[in-house]
């Protein structure tokens, strides 16, 4: 039986030396020459590197170089085609179904908000849904990537089987994310990227990494109590945006559902349980995937004002707390790119900067500097 990549890298021995602060254009570096290592088309790494470097970026560490040994792993093996390039099975002028031939799914992804941009541009909305993808990212890069064209832009996946439904012990649904970039003045943009569970699978990979405990309510445990113990998260189920049913959890719920309805049901991809457990590489994901763009112009003028007015009075109301002034969404994350560039670097938890060093090492690259 062949050596994993967890075998492998345990052969190797981390310096204490390391540093945790890196260049965004070294990190970038360094993910595209791990994915090329493994034999990805440079075109398709760099959408594939331009995503993770974007999540570390805007401080969503769960969705940046945390995952790039999944990537790796998956073309490595030959599960994902890192050589695929979508193509369209059928398109009206504001719909298509596209094909993402088990491609990466920042390439499938990629691809699809570019084709419903194009239709929005002509009709006033694009509706695309994609079957064959695979993990894509943050959600947020497609639809932020329909409003730099100055559309209002929406992404939607499907995932692995992670959440217990409302009532049930064991995962049927995936965390299933949902984002909506909406264009206001100057750069200000709206992004709302969120999944629909209490918090994406990711962070409670970071919080195990760390060993740390979750907070109770992102996870029950086998059996379906829940659950502060990251690993017996990670084992059990991840709860649906809202928690226990007390909590309203069931809306969680269904907002996974209305996602997986616009993905896989929609595409003719995978669907619900039928999608491949997480981290398993015996058989395709087939994921399915949404993405739509809607032309503002095409309606009501003066969207982009209307669009600040709004944000600019949420974020001027008083606070309950003052130290904790009032968001609009995307605030955060415009935050934290500030702060990247404030200090001239991304920094990562050592443990995070050990394993890409070995990382590293079993793919041949020269680590990040």
């Amino acid at each position: 039986m062949p050596s994993t990549l967890a075998q492998e890298k345990d052969k190797f021995t981390p310096p204490e030396n390391l540093t945790t602060k890196y260049a965004p254009e070294e990190v970038h570096r360094y993910m595209l020459d791990c994915m090329t290592a493994v034999g990805t088309p440079k075109p398709q790494a760099l959408a594939l590197a331009d995503v993770l470097l974007a999540a570390d970026t805007r401080g969503h560490f769960s969705h940046g170089l945390n995952r790039l040994e999944m990537y790796v792993n998956d073309v490595r093996q030959g599960v994902c085609a890192g050589d695929a390039v979508p193509t369209i099975t059928k398109e009206s002028v504001s719909t298509a179904l596209v094909n993402g031939h088990n491609g990466l799914g920042p390439v499938v992804g990629n691809f699809c908000v570019d084709l419903a941009v194009k239709k929005a541009k002509e009709t006033g909305i694009g509706w695309v849904c994609a079957r064959g993808s695979n993990h894509y990212g943050i959600a947020g890069w497609y639809a932020m990537r329909a409003t730099k064209e100055g559309m209002l832009g929406m992404s939607f996946t499907n995932t692995s089987p992670l959440v217990a439904p409302t009532r049930a012990k064991k995962a049927a649904l995936g965390t299933n994310p949902l984002a909506l970039a909406a264009p206001g003045k100057n750069g200000d943009d709206f992004v709302l990227d969120m999944a629909t569970c209490v918090v994406a699978v990711g962070k409670i990979e970071v919080e195990r990494r760390k060993e740390k405990p979750i907070p109770e309510g992102w996870a029950i445990d086998k059996e379906g109590q829940p659950t502060t113990n990251a690993a017996e998260g990670m084992s059990g189920a991840l709860m649906p945006l809202g928690g226990p049913e007390l909590h309203s959890g069931y809306k969680g719920y269904g907002l996974g559902m209305l996602v997986e309805i616009f993905c896989g049901i929609m595409s003719g991809g995978q669907y619900g349980p039928n999608v491949r457990r997480w981290m398993q590489t015996d058989r395709e994901a087939d994921l399915g995937q949404c993405f739509v763009a809607i032309d503002p112009t095409f309606f009501a003028p003066g969207f982009e004002d209307r669009m600040s007015d709004l944000m600019g009075h949420c974020r001027d109301m008083e606070p309950a707390d003052e130290s904790k002034p009032v968001l609009a969404a995307g605030d955060p994350e415009r935050t934290h790119t500030d702060k990247v560039k404030t200090e001239g670097g991304i920094t990562y938890h050592i443990n995070q900067i050990k394993d890409s060093w070995k990382l590293a090492k079993v793919l041949g690259v020269k680590p990040m500097e």
